[in-house]
């Protein structure tokens, strides 16, 4: 929208002009936008009537009753004539009575003759909406115009904030050397605020000071607004402060601008000095304080004010109810939104339009189908359906709630459509994944002679990028500028986050180029030449695609960015980068750019949390949480999914059910079920199986996910009978089971090497409900006719399936042939391994692992050769031990912990006692091929955490270990001869199974 831009003016025809050249450049005529209306053309499009016979007005009441004297008029008017049409106007009614008037007016030549009819049919003309376009024509055919014409027809267009127009008729009043008085002055300043001209404002404001007309109320109350709009709130003070007359307007504005800006103190002290200048507030300034409190998230000092004022002996209208009920969505108190609504209707007050408009993204956001279709049967009830702004607010609650065919219903039956309303059609269809509905929709709003704007392409635009299709998102892109529709900084953006959604980082990226620079190695035929200044948005999205493609040096540059345009304290944009440098593995730079951020909020604490966890450091994520807390910040749904599973993995008992009473004091009803999934899983890994089962119990509303949850939970402890149970208690409820349902099932057989059930589940499958088996399911059964020793049937099985096999299922294979030690077919598993994944080490673990417990030690050694030779290195290993509130953490390869040697004698001691016992190590450490090996060394990290769970826990306390990988077959015996040796209940979870263990004998069977 142009309203103004830079060029100057030619002299001016006048003096003095109080509004500089570079302010109004469009004054000028020998500007390609200022072009008068030719007379011709307007007097072609006025309708005409018979002539006029002169008579005498004054005796006739209605000007309908003279038009048929007038006959056989002469060609142009005199005087008296002109006095005629005058007193005609003045007792004009109807706009069909001035346009006959105006018509002989033209015949009579009365316009050219004199200016004074002319001017009084603009002001007639000005007072009908649809009649404005008339008034515009005619002001241009005038010779000339008053100030009043011109007053009239600003002020009409200020009424139906046609803004442009109004600009375009002040130039020109300007132009000509006509001032606004003190009446026009408001009326221009409303226009200012409206269109937040801040700069021309000020320089009306100078006018006004200069003609000494700053001191008329009006004008002060218009500036106040226009200051506090524009967000100079210091310059809406002053002018407050330098008004010689207040009046309740204008201590209801400065109020409204300090709750703008936030200022509730500062709003409800200036609410109180009008009160002591004796100034009684009236129901606007009510509104305005119960509007500025709800907008500001204080709903009971909203509803307190609503009572307030009551008790003055004022009652609520509809426009109160509207602030609270607006300013409760605005703050997502959704809820309270309703209440609001019910309370009104109750009071009772009738909604408006704005009402309706406020409360249905209540529903929305809420996912209140029923409530929406109320609020819909409310508004037809009231007669208030048929408005752009309710249908298009209708579409958008139908749509996001599931309900797209009733969108389509108030759609279709809309008489009178918007762009706005196609935009929000088109929008439902695209979120709903029907990117072709949505083009079909763009073609047929073009054949209604609607010009598609910027937002209906933006919206198409992310259908297509969400969707990966790049092609028809960039041939968009070429049509928008086609049509004259300059792509935006949202275009650009909606491009970048949906190719990174939809897995196609790398074209975001390349999108994040073309709009930075559009030369250079760019394709001149595959997108238009455009090029924009990217904003916050954009940097989020192309830092999120840098993160996906683990792109540092990329993802550097971009900071680079946002530090040379200071972009880097936007909270989304710090966040992002700690996101980045956190999943490019750079926890260093991730740490600085958190802990710059300045009013970090959840979001930012999450994307660190996030990261430590991604980085192998969840007893870091745990440490950061208690760090938030003390910042007063409240956890998110988000912040319960991050640390919980981190709990699991460190063992972390007693944070996690510190996490599960938090969760319970911070309601999070919108995520119930997925933080109950979440706890069981938590309970599940610290080995607490029966709390695991109480989170379940708790659960009035169980979903699919959660049922797999559970049945999770004991297929890990290897329980597969009493998966069994929850599975047939979730078939006699009727629920249906998914794909992962059987996964679970599976699994809980492959542990207890339970044959026949696995069959029967998998057969089931596809015969009962409709599931076909997918490779996962394959690779189960392989587990399960593996573990049970069928290693031939297992082996035939991959290669009849209708899969190509992937690592998993060779894995599978190959670990059932170290459970079975058969070397045979570990090998051709481990052969098939090792060209899917070459550098993989752990393949070359278990074969070597085979070789050992085959008694094969030449070709474990040579293995063992020719991995050092690759350099092919395993996961580092890490385990979690758990004391109380401590978390304590092993790393492979390390030695630094405090109490080392003393860890170092607990496991000399246990190490003698498993040798009297007859124990002898089945995966030893080849340290080097020339030094022999110490089959008792306690290297691995598992038999630290042990040691040190000796010798720092009660007797009558569990030890609690987790391990990031699979434990070896020594660690494994040696745990459950500790268990036995040392009189301790000891739980291992690594990342495949759970072993409880106690007088030694593991829960698994061995079957790990």
């Amino acid at each position: 929208m142009e309203i103004l831009h830079n060029g100057s003016l030619p002299s001016h025809p006048f003096p003095s002009n109080p509004f500089p050249d570079i302010c109004l450049p469009h004054l000028s005529p020998h500007n390609r936008n200022f072009s008068p209306i030719p007379k011709s053309k307007f007097r072609a499009s006025t309708p005409r009537i018979t002539g006029f016979k002169h008579s005498t007005v004054s005796k006739h009441k209605h000007p309908q009753t003279l038009l048929p004297a007038f006959v056989d008029t002469p060609t142009s008017s005199s005087p008296a004539e002109i006095g005629d049409f005058i007193s005609l106007l003045n007792r004009c009614t109807t706009l069909s009575e001035v346009r006959q008037i105006h018509a002989q007016t033209v015949k009579l030549n009365a316009l050219e003759s004199n200016s004074s009819v002319g001017n009084k049919l603009v002001v007639l003309y000005s007072r009908n909406q649809l009649s404005l376009e008339d008034a515009r024509k005619l002001l241009d055919e005038i010779p000339k115009r008053t100030v009043p014409a011109y007053a009239a027809l600003i002020g009409s267009y200020c009424r139906n904030e046609q803004w442009d127009d109004l600009f375009s008729v002040f130039r020109l009043m300007v132009y000509e050397g006509m001032l606004p008085d003190k009446y026009l002055v408001p009326t221009i300043l409303k226009a200012c605020s409206a269109m937040q001209l801040l700069r021309i404002g000020k320089m009306v404001h100078g006018f006004v000071i200069r003609k000494i007309v700053d001191s008329d109320v009006f004008v002060g109350n218009a500036l106040v607004d226009l200051y506090s709009n524009c967000g100079d709130l210091g310059s809406s003070r002053n002018v407050f402060d330098t008004m010689q007359e207040r009046d309740v307007v204008s201590w209801t504005a400065l109020i409204s601008a300090y709750m703008e800006e936030g200022l509730l103190d500062e709003a409800i002290h200036i609410f109180h000095l009008m009160r002591l200048d004796g100034v009684k507030p009236d129901l606007i300034s009510w509104s305005a304080l119960l509007t500025g409190y709800a907008r500001n998230g204080e709903i009971d000092l909203a509803l307190d004010a609503l009572e307030e004022m009551q008790e003055k002996g004022l009652q609520p209208r509809v426009n109160s109810w509207n602030g609270i009920i607006s300013g409760c969505v605005q703050n997502g108190y959704l809820e309270d939104a309703l209440d609001m609504f019910s309370r009104m209707l109750w009071f009772p007050e009738d909604p408006n339009i704005i009402t309706i408009a406020s409360i249905l993204p209540a529903c929305t956001g809420l996912k209140a189908l029923h409530l929406g279709k109320a609020v819909h049967g409310i508004a037809l009830k009231h007669g208030i359906f048929g408005n752009f702004y309710v249908q298009g607010s209708l579409i958008d609650m139908y749509s996001k709630c599931g309900s797209n065919d009733y969108a389509e219903k108030v759609f279709g039956k809309a008489e009178d459509k918007n762009t706005t309303m196609w935009n929000e059609m088109i929008a439902a269809y695209v979120n709903e994944g029907k990117v072709e509905n949505a083009l079909g929709l763009l073609t047929l709003m073009q054949k209604d002679g609607w010009k598609p704007d910027v937002i209906t392409y933006n919206t198409i635009l992310s259908g297509h990028a969400r969707n990966g299709l790049k092609t028809q998102a960039l041939e968009l892109l070429s049509e928008m500028v086609q049509m004259d529709l300059k792509p935006n900084v949202v275009s650009f953006n909606v491009l970048i986050s949906g190719f990174q959604q939809s897995g196609l980082s790398s074209e975001a990226l390349k999108v994040f180029r073309i709009m930075q620079s559009p030369v250079g190695d760019v394709n001149p035929n595959e997108v238009p030449d455009l090029s924009m200044r990217p904003n916050p948005i954009t940097i989020t999205g192309a830092l999120a695609a840098c993160a996906d493609l683990n792109l540092l040096q990329q993802g550097k540059e971009i900071h680079g960015y946002t530090l040379r345009y200071g972009f880097e304290p936007n909270i989304f944009v710090s966040s992002a980068l700690v996101d980045m440098y956190a999943k490019c593995h750079d926890m260093d730079s991730a740490n600085k750019v958190f802990f710059r951020i300045e009013g970090r909020n959840t979001v930012s604490w999450n994307a660190l949390m996030v990261g430590c966890i991604k980085n192998k450091q969840p007893e870091e994520a745990l440490k950061l949480f208690l760090e938030m807390l003390q910042e007063d910040l409240a956890p998110s749904s988000i912040t319960f999914k991050i640390l919980l599973p981190a709990c699991g993995d460190t063992a972390a008992v007693r944070f996690g059910r510190g996490l599960h009473g938090y969760a319970a004091k911070c309601q999070l009803d919108g995520s119930k079920n997925a933080i109950a999934s979440a706890l069981i899983d938590m309970y599940t890994k610290c080995g607490s199986i029966l709390e695991a089962k109480s989170v379940f119990d708790s659960e009035v509303e169980k979903d699919v996910p959660l049922w797999n949850a559970m049945i999770s939970a004991f297929s890990v402890h290897g329980m597969a009978r009493n998966a069994f149970a929850v599975f047939e208690q979730m078939e006699l409820l009727g629920i249906l089971p998914d794909h992962i349902t059987f996964v679970a099932l599976l699994s809980a057989c492959a542990r207890d090497g339970l044959v026949e059930e696995g069959w029967k589940y998998f057969n089931s499958m596809e015969n009962s409900y409709g599931i076909a088996a997918s490779l996962e399911h394959y690779t189960c059964m392989v587990g399960i006719l593996g573990g049970a020793g069928l290693l031939d049937e297992a082996h035939d099985l991959i290669r009849q399936m209708p899969y190509p096999p992937d690592a998993c299922t060779w894995a599978a294979l190959l670990q059932a042939c170290r459970v079975h030690s058969n070397p045979e077919i570990g090998e051709r598993a481990a052969k098939a391994l090792f060209e899917l994944e070459p550098d993989n080490a752990t393949n070359y673990m278990l074969l070597s692992n085979i070789y050992v417990s085959s008694g094969m030690w030449d070709s474990a050694k040579s293995l063992r050769s020719y991995m050092r030779g690759r350099k092919l290195l395993t996961i580092k290993e890490c385990s979690y031990l758990t004391i109380g509130s401590h978390i304590y953490a092993f790393k492979g390869g390390q030695s630094c912990h405090p109490e080392f040697e003393e860890i170092l004698e607990t496991w000399e001691k246990l190490a003698k006692k498993m040798e009297l016992s007859g124990y002898f190590p089945l995966d030893p450490v080849f340290e080097d091929e020339e030094k022999e090996m110490d089959p008792f060394s306690c290297l691995h990290t598992e038999k630290l955490a042990l040691c040190l769970g000796i010798i720092s826990s009660s007797a009558r306390h569990p030890i609690r270990v987790s391990k990031n990988i699979r434990m070896c077959i020594d660690c494994h015996t040696s745990a459950k001869l500790i268990s036995r040796i040392a009189g301790r209940e000891i739980f291992v979870k690594d990342v495949c199974f759970y072993h409880h263990m106690k007088d030694g004998i593991c829960s698994c069977q061995d079957r790990w």
